[in-house]
């Protein structure tokens, strides 16, 4: 099981761009073929790993480990996803002052910025409608949808803390469901 973890998020971290919240329909994808969690289980640990500090997926990837094979499923989980990334910044980073002024490279970044774009509102999309039993127009759907937007009111207009805004979508829950 810990080999089985180490080269799934192995592949989940070779190809993560964009950061965590790009790749979360990839871990899903993954962890749904193998049988390791329903889609209910999976959105309680993305919650999780999502408030605990540091990157989602990272989070996601040592939490799905642990449930599978406690500690040293942690550790093989968040080494799989880590390792690839760590690799290819080294070899980057010894040939970017080479390669940034270099014409393809900058093109090809630009390139990956709406795909990445695109992954993520994906995965929002996805996240927010999985779990929904019957129409997707329910009393819990509204609920999240005045969460979603208040929360996007509350950042963007008024600059508000976005900790803050999670304690306050976290009692906005409680209120409302």
């Amino acid at each position: 099981m810990l080999w089985e973890l180490l080269l799934v998020f192995m592949k989940v971290g070779l190809v993560s761009f964009g950061g965590g919240y790009a790749v979360i329909t990839l871990i899903q994808r993954e962890v749904s073929e193998k049988g390791w969690m329903g889609s209910g289980a999976f959105q309680e640990i993305v919650s999780l790993a999502g408030m605990a500090p540091g990157s989602i997926a990272t989070n996601t990837a040592t939490l799905i480990g642990y449930s599978k094979a406690g500690l040293g499923g942690a550790i093989a989980a968040t080494v799989g996803i880590i390792l690839p990334s760590l690799i290819i910044v080294i070899c980057i980073a010894v040939f970017f002052l080479k390669l940034q002024s270099n014409d393809w490279v900058r093109s090809s970044f630009y390139g990956l910025r709406p795909i990445v774009t695109g992954l993520i509102l994906y995965a929002a999309v996805h996240f927010a409608f999985s779990g929904q039993s019957g129409s997707w127009l329910s009393w819990t759907m509204a609920g999240s949808l005045l969460i979603c937007g208040g929360c996007l009111v509350l950042v963007a207009k008024y600059k508000m803390h976005p900790f803050a805004v999670i304690l306050l979508s976290a009692v906005a829950g409680i209120v409302i469901f």
